[in-house]
């Protein structure tokens, strides 16, 4: 399936298979479902890697205006805009998808499985699930896929803000059969991403990390955002405790998140949205609970090293400081004070701060309470 045409990773340990053997004259059609805040710059960096050596990217989403934005980005040598579901899945080799949750995945893949029962595979064809998504979901889509002709699936959810879709700097989880993920590795690397991490063939593994790793951000910025509004409340100011974490932690996700607590920036259209946060804490919750793995809250149970940070957390008080910040959001959008239209999960911080008696989403111009020599 494979043209052997595309660029290949400068680094060569960016992607952890030989590149599969091509077929001259056989080029695959690529297709992409779903241009979201993350999809639409995977699609558009997948769209202008192919450089007419590849077929158009052929793109759906459920909101057309989108995918017509794609097409006067990029033009028509790089995507056709599919008008259904059902020529998505029927002309297309391998098909990404990255879509919003597991409710969307889900009726998506409803759709697929619809066609491949019209319209049964003569050749190979390829889902790419880059959504994160709870992982007993992925197996379930891979048992009914694989049960059709020729039809393949792998899990292929990715870390990385939008910022880091833009630049194709995104970090992909990768399980499934060996050769899909050839096929597929090698579009990605470095089109859409920087490296892909192999988790074998079980599905379920890369979702299964996806949702480890988002567990550990969000404990991290539970736990960024109680340390920064301490240091507001005791007069020390969240700048200076904000610059103390660059000098001793200088981990750059800590940076990158400190830096949008600190300056109140909470535009969900430049990160991750409060919603998808809620959503992947739900899912590490059930994951922990399912697997008989604890992860008490507990300041006892936090453990740090460096250069690297071990954090053994829980998700729980990251879960109530999300749910309590989209509350006081909802209830700004009510008032029609909000000033974002998507709130983005780093305000988390706005729980830590009502609870501190300070202003939830405007750091500027708080008091703080002056420290008194006891001694």
């Amino acid at each position: 399936m494979a043209s052997n045409l595309l660029e290949s990773p400068a680094d060569a340990a960016a992607v952890p298979f030989p590149r599969p053997p091509a077929t001259p004259g056989v080029h695959p059609q690529v297709g992409f479902c779903g241009l979201g805040g993350m999809g639409y710059f995977m699609a558009r960096n997948l769209a202008n890697s192919f450089k007419s050596e590849l077929l158009p990217l052929l793109v759906y989403n459920r909101t057309v205006a989108k995918s017509q934005k794609l097409f006067a980005e990029v033009g028509a040598s790089a995507v056709k805009v599919a008008d259904s579901l059902y020529q998505l899945a029927t002309e297309c080799d391998i098909i990404f998808t990255s879509l919003g949750n597991d409710a969307v995945v889900t009726s998506i893949y409803n759709e697929f499985e619809k066609v491949l029962v019209q319209s049964p595979p003569t050749k190979a064809k390829i889902f790419a699930e880059m959504s994160t998504i709870y992982p007993t979901l992925a197996g379930d889509l891979d048992r009914r896929l694989s049960s059709y002709p020729h039809t393949h699936f792998i899990s292929s959810p990715v870390f990385g803000v939008p910022l880091a879709a833009d630049k194709a700097q995104l970090l992909i989880q990768m399980s499934g059969g060996y050769r899909s993920k050839q096929e597929v590795a090698f579009l990605l690397v470095p089109a859409v991403g920087r490296k892909v991490i192999d988790l074998g063939e079980d599905v379920e593994k890369a979702p299964t990390s996806k949702l480890i790793g988002n567990g550990l951000i969000m404990g991290m910025n539970e736990l960024l955002a109680e340390t920064l509004t301490l240091g507001e409340k005791s007069g020390i100011g969240q700048q200076a405790v904000y610059d103390l974490i660059k000098d001793i932690m200088p981990v750059p996700s800590l940076v990158a998140y400190g830096n949008k607590m600190v300056n109140d920036l909470f535009d969900g259209y430049q990160g991750f949205s409060i919603d998808g946060g809620i959503k992947d804490g739900s899912h590490v919750r059930r994951l922990s609970a399912e697997l008989n793995c604890p992860m008490p809250a507990s300041m006892n149970n936090l453990t740090f090293w460096h250069p690297e940070i071990l954090i053994h957390f829980t998700v729980d008080n990251t879960h109530r400081s999300l749910i309590t910040a989209r509350a006081i959001y909802q209830a700004q959008v009510v008032a029609g004070t909000q000033q974002w239209d998507i709130l983005d999960w780093s305000s988390l911080i706005a729980s830590s701060r009502v609870a501190a008696g300070l202003s939830p989403f405007d750091s500027k111009g708080t008091g703080v309470v002056k420290l008194k020599n006891k001694y």
